[in-house]
C-alpha cells in the first residue's frame, strides 16, 4: 500500500525578490525616487510601526507569484520597520501599502500606467501618487469605497495620511513639503543643512563659553576692587 502524501500548493511556490526590470531609466527619475524614499524614511523615523520601502515586489495574493508590483516608493502603516525580500501581504497582518508612488520616465507607456492603476485600485492602495519630472506633470488619486478617484489638483494638495503637502508652481518641479514645512531635500542637501546646523551649534557653544570665560575674570576683577559680583 502507497501511503498518499499531501503537499500544500502554496508552500512550492516562490516569489522571487526581483522582477529583472531597472529600477530606473535615467538619473533624474533615480534622484527623483530616492529623495522621494529617503525622505518618508526620516518622516516616519520616529514611529516602528510605519514601513517604508523603494522599489520592492509587493505581491498581495498567496500562492500567485505572477499577480506583482514594485512600486518606487510605498508606505505601510501599521507593519513594523525592517529587511524584507519582497512584501508578502498574506505575512504582513494582510495589509496592503496604502500609499503609492510612481515616478515616470519617457519610457513608460500609458498601457503599462493603466496596468498599475488598476492594480493598485484592486489591491487596496488608499493614496496613489504618479510624477512626471520631464513633462512636470502631478497626479494623484485617493481611494473612494473600491475605486481610487482622480484628486482635483490645483496646484496644491496634502496627502489624507502622510499629511505631506505636494505644490507644483506654474514654472519649476514638484516640491513635496513635510507636516512642518519642510520641503524634501536630496541627500546632498540634507547633508549641508545638518553641517550648517552643526556649524550654528559648535558658534553657539564658543560664544557661551566665551561669555563665561569674561564673566569670570569681570567677577575677579570686581573681587579685586572689594566688590563682591555676588552682591550685584
Amino acid at each position: 500500500m502507497v501511503a498518499s502524501i499531501s503537499v500544500d500548493i502554496t508552500d512550492a511556490v516562490i516569489y522571487p525578490d526581483c522582477d529583472g526590470n531597472p529600477m530606473s531609466d535615467n538619473t533624474k527619475q533615480f534622484r527623483w525616487i530616492v529623495t522621494i524614499k529617503e525622505n518618508l524614511e526620516i518622516l516616519c523615523a520616529d514611529d516602528p510601526n510605519i514601513f517604508v520601502a523603494g522599489d520592492l515586489l509587493w505581491y498581495p495574493v498567496e500562492g500567485n507569484n505572477k499577480i506583482r508590483q514594485a512600486p518606487d516608493a510605498m508606505v505601510v502603516l501599521g507593519r513594523p520597520k525592517g529587511d524584507r525580500g519582497s512584501y508578502q501581504q498574506w505575512k504582513e497582518d494582510n495589509i496592503a501599502p496604502q500609499v503609492v508612488f510612481e515616478i515616470l520616465s519617457p519610457g513608460n507607456r500609458s498601457g503599462e500606467r493603466k496596468r498599475k492603476f488598476k492594480f493598485y485600485e484592486q489591491y487596496g492602495v488608499k493614496e496613489y501618487y504618479e510624477y512626471d519630472p520631464d513633462r512636470e506633470q502631478f497626479k494623484g488619486w485617493i481611494r473612494e469605497g473600491d475605486r481610487l478617484e482622480s484628486i482635483n489638483f490645483q496646484g496644491s494638495f496634502v496627502s489624507p495620511l502622510l499629511k505631506i503637502r505636494f505644490e507644483l508652481p506654474l514654472l519649476g518641479p514638484l516640491v513635496i513639503y513635510r507636516p512642518d514645512g519642510r520641503p524634501f531635500m536630496g541627500s546632498v542637501d540634507l547633508e549641508n543643512r545638518a553641517s550648517q546646523a552643526e556649524n550654528r551649534a559648535s558658534q553657539a557653544e564658543n560664544r557661551a563659553s566665551q561669555a563665561e570665560i569674561t564673566a569670570k575674570k569681570l567677577a575677579a576683577k570686581l573681587r579685586e576692587l572689594g566688590i563682591d559680583p555676588e552682591m550685584l
